[in-house]
């Protein structure tokens, strides 16, 4: 049955088919196979694997990000930005960084953060005399601080995954590895930025002119502290901080930016449904598709090989890291955390790794997997806005890559950089 499971699966991620129906048919094909398993299971584990209440606030927070979207919050984020470090040599470069750590705070997802503010970026950088696959690449790059700092879609989904940490700890969590993560790119773009001669230096901006732009994007950067807040607060469970921030959304649309209509709104909540729907489908099949691992004892297989390789919980986050890393290049986000998380998150307990700080290696390399091709989510995200080669594009990417993969091996080897802060919170364990 294993060899069915896998060999199926390998086929079709081989051959392009979808990875939630690679998923489906795979799973189908090796209870077929069995033909000791009754296929009344499949349609109970799918829907299983979407019958949560937790689970709603990936709805709910998708459609908080389209509707701030549709907002025009873009602008004031911009302009506040620019306002900061515009004058930075390679300042646009580390406009768009800036610019990602505010929206991250308001759309949990990569896409998102691609797709809108990503892609205005990118014309920005590239009228501004920047190379377009740089501009590309460094919009790409900075894509993945959303589903770091929070809220975050793919920490819902690990929380719902691993009983030892709660969405709110993982919140907190992501906090510190997500503005290293700006800090990295940051640094990274003013080197290629000197090197190139990218971004002449613009004039400091005035306080006056600061607070001015502070004072522009303050409704919109109070969405985070709301969500944050609320949680920490206990007014509120991070499910109804979602439908929270659908609410603020709208009045921001409504009564702030006054940019949202009635025809408006219609689009935006047939954008989310899709993009729900398809992320909910993911959810179920990789479900059906977890099962039946578990069911084989993969995950125990796995966890004894790894701990017949070494006996140091560093060495455990070394091995961990690297198979991660190896299937984010083949697997999406989501279904790789459903996938992989039951298979490795009992490591942390048999080697004492902190759960918040194994967690937070495990989210913050499939995040950086979306930029690396073949299935780089977030690289075809912007190949399609910019119709860009992908293998230009990756190539241009690599520097920006490897400064990622120094701020991972900094939450791999620096425990306190993921559980400080829930710690002062109560939220380590």
């Amino acid at each position: 049955m294993t060899p069915i499971l896998i060999g199926v699966f390998v086929v079709g991620l081989a051959i392009g088919l979808p990875i939630a129906f690679v998923m489906g048919v795979s799973s189908l094909a090796a209870l077929a196979w069995e033909g000791k398993l009754s296929m009344l299971s499949v349609p109970q584990r799918v829907f299983d694997g979407i019958n949560s209440f937790p689970l709603m606030a990936v709805p709910f927070f998708i459609l908080a990000a389209d509707l701030m979207t549709a907002s025009g919050i873009t602008t004031a984020l911009l302009r506040f930005s620019q306002s900061i470090v515009g004058h930075i040599r390679g300042g646009l470069g580390h406009v768009n960084v800036v610019t990602s750590v505010l929206f991250a705070g308001i759309s949990g997802s990569a896409l998102a953060d691609a797709a809108g503010p990503g892609a205005i970026e990118m014309r920005m950088m590239e009228k501004a005399g920047y190379d377009r696959y740089y501009s590309a690449a460094l919009s790409a790059a900075t894509a993945t601080i959303g589903p770091i700092i929070p809220p975050s879609i793919i920490m819902v989904i690990y929380a719902l995954t691993d009983s030892r940490v709660t969405v709110a700890g993982l919140f907190l969590a992501g906090v510190v590895p997500g503005l290293l993560l700006g800090a990295a790119l940051m640094v990274a773009n003013h080197v290629i930025s000197v090197r190139r001669g990218y971004g002449a230096a613009e004039p400091r901006r005035g306080w006056g002119e600061r607070l001015q732009a502070l004072l522009r994007a303050t409704p919109i950067l109070a969405m985070p502290a709301i969500i944050i807040g609320g949680i920490l607060s206990g007014l509120f469970t991070p499910t109804e901080a979602s439908a929270v921030a659908v609410v603020y959304a709208l009045l921001i649309g409504l009564f702030v930016t006054r940019t949202l209509n009635a025809r408006i709104i219609a689009k935006v909540l047939l954008q989310s449904g899709l993009v729900t729907s398809a992320a909910l489908i993911i959810v179920s099949t990789a479900s059906l598709f977890a099962w039946l691992l578990t069911l084989l004892q993969i995950p125990q297989t796995i966890a004894e090989s790894i701990g017949q390789m070494t006996t140091s919980p560093l060495l455990v986050m070394i091995i961990v890291a690297a198979f991660v890393l190896v299937c984010g290049l083949f697997i999406d986000t989501l279904p790789a955390v459903i996938i992989l998380v039951p298979v490795l998150a009992p490591l942390a307990d048999q080697f004492g790794i902190p759960p918040l700080q194994f967690a937070m290696a495990i989210v913050l390399n499939l995040t950086i997997g979306m930029i690396t091709p073949p299935v780089g989510a977030v690289l075809f995200v912007m190949v399609s806005v910019a119709r860009l080669k992908l293998d230009r594009l990756a190539r241009a990417i690599l520097p920006l890559l490897a400064a990622e993969l120094v701020v991972l091996l900094l939450v791999i080897f620096f425990p306190s950089l993921s559980t400080a802060v829930p710690a002062l919170f109560g939220y380590a364990k």
